[in-house]
């Protein structure tokens, strides 16, 4: 019984946060009302403050669920990368950037930036800084997986140029979620050609 009760507490999450997702990339966050994301998940005003307080801890769970995913396929290249360093880093940055887009729209991104910028300190802040660092971590476990073989300079610091690739890519989508009108595709060639530019004096 205990196990059903937790998979159906599970499922109604999930409802929850598909149903945020879908009606905060359609109707944009700050239109979305609670009670309406209640209707849309088949659950009731209450349950949803059973589980989230407001709509930034639901954003910030959206955030999480994404971050969490990219995470994952990121561990399954890191067990694997390809035999060339820049190849390896920049599919890295495409694994990020493709699946940016799959829960969350430029404007929740913008929302969720914000909110963690202006509220460091808050739950929200804390838990995006902590996905944030994830990130750069897992970043720099590729430079230290490349390095072990031997695609890198040995006097290579893989903490440091992991922070470098990882800033650069995080600063270069905070150009592309302001601009609606500039494509994924776009990005990911820019930050390809500066990949390229870092790397090779490395390898």
């Amino acid at each position: 019984m205990t196990g059903l009760r937790a998979r159906q507490k599970f499922d109604r999450n999930n409802r929850i946060l598909e149903a945020a997702a879908e009606l905060f990339k359609r109707d944009g966050y700050e239109a979305v009302k609670m009670e309406a994301i209640a209707a849309a998940s088949e659950v009731s005003i209450g349950t949803i403050y059973n589980y989230y307080q407001n709509k930034g801890d639901l954003l910030v769970a959206i955030v999480s669920m994404e971050v969490h995913e990219v995470l994952q396929a990121g561990e399954v290249l890191l067990e694997h990368p390809p035999l060339d360093a820049v190849k390896a880093i920049n599919t890295l940055v495409d694994i990020y950037y493709k699946h940016s887009l799959v829960y969350l729209s430029k404007e929740m991104w913008r929302v969720a930036i914000s909110i963690s910028t202006q509220q460091p300190s808050s739950p929200f802040g804390i838990a995006y800084s902590a996905l944030d660092c994830a990130l750069v971590k897992q970043t720099c476990d590729v430079i230290e997986k490349l390095q072990s073989l031997a695609l890198f300079h040995r006097n290579v610091e893989a903490r440091v140029i992991g922070e470098v690739i990882f800033n650069n890519l995080n600063m270069m989508f905070m150009g592309f979620i302001k601009d609606e009108a500039m494509p994924l595709q776009k990005l990911r060639r820019l930050v390809r050609a500066q990949n390229r530019t870092v790397l090779l004096p490395l390898i």
